[in-house]
């Protein structure tokens, strides 16, 4: 008895389906969770901190600035009533002068404003990585899979509430941050 190419290949076919259809496939529930980033970084003790921080450093360095300023307008306010008085030729250099002084003073704010957002910027900065450090450990801890984020640059479009441990994370870094352990990585790196 002759098979056929035709039927070996159905027969192959068939045998195949079956074999694959005896293979169970194994599954794993993961645990996961989500923190609200933008949240968490609202609520941080630590984080208003440093916002705080930086806005009196702000008006601190802003009021020599001020102060310059006041003058200028001062000098301008009566560089017009003195123009008459003294002549074009005393106006024009006056004018230039007040002029080039509204400019360093624009500089000086630029300058001022770039030190302070370039301060800010690493002190948060670092923060974040401190605060990765701590998800870090509190997943392991809780035995999670995967902890996503939330927030300005979201990472999740939808999770149930349930997921959310943002809370639970506010009050781990803010009583750490409270108890005055300020340096909650460094734990972690001394476990390594």
């Amino acid at each position: 008895m002759k098979i056929n190419l035709k039927s070996q290949l159905s027969i192959l076919v068939l045998i195949l389906v079956l074999i694959s259809c005896n293979k169970t496939t194994e599954t794993k529930n993961f645990k996961t969770a989500y923190i609200d980033t933008s949240k968490l970084m609202e609520a941080s003790i630590e984080s208003k901190d440093i916002e705080s921080k930086y806005k009196n450093k702000s008006v601190e360095m802003g009021a020599d600035l001020k102060i310059e300023a006041n003058k200028l307008q001062k000098e301008a306010s009566s560089f017009k009533q003195n123009a008459m008085e003294k002549g074009q030729a005393w106006a024009q250099q006056k004018g230039q002068e007040l002029q080039q002084r509204e400019q360093q003073l624009q500089y000086a704010q630029q300058g001022m404003l770039q030190q302070l957002q370039g301060e800010s910027g690493k002190e948060m900065d670092s923060l974040i990585l401190k605060y990765k450090k701590v998800f870090k450990k509190y997943g392991k801890d809780k035995g999670y899979d995967y902890i996503y984020g939330t927030g300005e640059s979201a990472t999740i479009l939808y999770a149930k509430d349930s997921y959310d441990i943002t809370n639970e994370l506010i009050k781990i870094v803010n009583d750490s941050y409270s108890s005055g352990n300020k340096n909650v990585e460094k734990k972690e790196d001394v476990k390594k």
